[in-house]
């Protein structure tokens, strides 16, 4: 027998953050990986890019001392003791003005809310970081039972923007499952003793992480091959075939995709008409994210939340407020992020539309700005990115484990109690680890993946 075949022989489709834990992981358990990346370089979401003579994050990305499976995973590549941990502030841009939101004190004399909502604005973030139970947080809608603890003043003037800003108009049919794991992952650190939360880094961003990651892949073995993305995926005689749009195909005893669930839905035709029904029902957010190299920041806050409608883009991000500027040269690295549906016209608008509007709307809110500071601007577009948590969510969730024998499909759409980030991505691919292992070691098929 050809040794290659000894073991079961497995193909990971898509190298982001969770096919290269997957990867790395079976790896380690000593099987035989090959992973599959449709572009010219690993990483997905978390990729890198170049910024004049810049290289960062094609999207923000931090960490947070609670971040333990993404920092255990650092650890492993020798990166962990590299990280900074840094204090940041957040600002808040409403009617026309920007605040500071940092502390407790700049919270009470935040003039858009009366005392009375603000403190139900707090009650509710302190009862939604306490409770336990976000399966019946999939049952009740957000907007309902956000504007039941918090008031409908205080609904329609903080929480509702923010909503929006993230979901567009699914946010009347997401569950209140969802402000429950973005609320319970900033508040993680403090529930395991911590006094207060940090943000961290590692020097060189994500392009370093990614590499010493891909290093640390082929020592273990795993044939990683770039530009391979997928176009079709059928069952085969002696396994799984998997074709690719270059021309490539290859047969494997076991493949995971770690693609899009519509995506999987697409090229998975063999799949049952419930299996690709599930797949498809999954709804997805999308965004659209400016990168822009400033010669000064804007206002040192490393998040401004907006609620103004006219604004195009969800959020202000000051990645140099966070990170030593000596690592963009001395200026400062700025994203705009604007989440919207998949099939939203403004995918179709051209980068210098996107410029435009988007800079008008700088000039707005920081009358100082001067378009003369502006180094470079990028624009990054990805359809599917997150997936909506709608009302039930866990109970329609496609399962990992298909029809087709040796196939499985697990994607951002699996993380049912939390939000996506890198570290539930990790986690992701270590809590499914010990079920793909079964299946190689001819144990009985079982489980659902939900």
């Amino acid at each position: 027998m050809n040794q290659d075949h000894r073991l079961p022989r497995w193909a990971i489709v898509g190298g982001g953050m969770l096919g290269m834990t997957l990867a790395h992981r079976l790896a380690q358990q000593g099987q035989d990986v090959t992973l599959f990346e449709g572009a010219g370089q690993l990483g997905g979401l978390a990729s890198a890019w170049q910024l004049g003579d810049v290289t960062w994050d094609r999207h923000y990305h931090v960490t947070l001392l609670s971040d333990t499976h993404l920092r255990e995973l650092l650890k492993e590549l020798d990166l962990e003791q590299e990280m900074r941990w840094v204090e940041t502030r957040t600002g808040f841009y409403t009617d026309g003005q920007l605040y500071s939101m940092s502390n407790t004190v700049e919270f009470l004399r935040f003039p858009p809310l009366g005392l009375p909502g603000k403190l139900r604005l707090g009650a509710t973030i302190f009862y939604a970081s306490r409770l336990k139970d976000w399966k019946k947080l999939e049952k009740v809608l957000v907007a309902d039972w956000l504007r039941r603890l918090s008031g409908r003043r205080t609904f329609e003037r903080i929480w509702l923007p923010l909503l929006r800003a993230k979901l567009g108009e699914n946010y009347e049919q997401t569950s209140a499952a969802f402000i429950w794991a973005t609320i319970a992952r900033m508040y993680a650190a403090r529930r395991t003793g911590l006094k207060k939360e940090m943000f961290g880094y590692v020097p060189g961003g994500y392009a370093r992480i990614l590499k010493r990651f891909g290093e640390a892949l082929c020592k273990e073995g795993v044939k990683v091959k770039l530009q391979h993305r997928v176009s079709k995926v059928e069952r085969a005689i002696d396994g799984v075939r998997v074709e690719f749009e270059n021309g490539a195909s290859e047969t494997f005893n076991q493949v995971m995709l770690t693609v899009p669930a519509p995506v999987a839905a697409r090229v998975c035709a063999g799949l049952s008409d419930e299996e690709k029904l599930r797949l498809k029902d999954v709804q997805y957010q999308g965004i659209i994210c400016a990168s822009l190299l400033l010669k000064e920041p804007l206002a040192n806050f490393y998040v401004t939340n907006i609620t103004d409608r006219e604004i195009p883009f969800t959020a202000v991000i000051e990645m140099s407020a966070l990170v030593d500027r000596t690592h963009f040269g001395g200026n400062a690295l700025v994203y705009l992020p604007k989440y919207l549906a998949p099939d939203d016209p403004a995918f179709d608008l051209s980068d210098d539309e996107i410029r435009e509007k988007f800079l008008a709307s700088v000039e707005r809110m920081y009358p100082r700005f001067k378009r003369d500071d502006l180094l470079s601007f990028r624009v990054s577009r990805v359809r599917h990115v997150f997936p909506i948590p709608t009302l039930g969510y866990s109970d329609r969730l496609p399962a990992v484990e298909t029809s087709i024998p040796g196939l499985f499909i697990l994607n951002s759409a699996h993380i049912i109690n939390g939000t996506l980030n890198v570290n539930e991505t990790v986690q992701l691919a270590e809590k499914s680890l010990a079920r793909f292992l079964s299946h190689t070691n001819g144990h009985e098929r079982g489980g659902t993946g939900k």
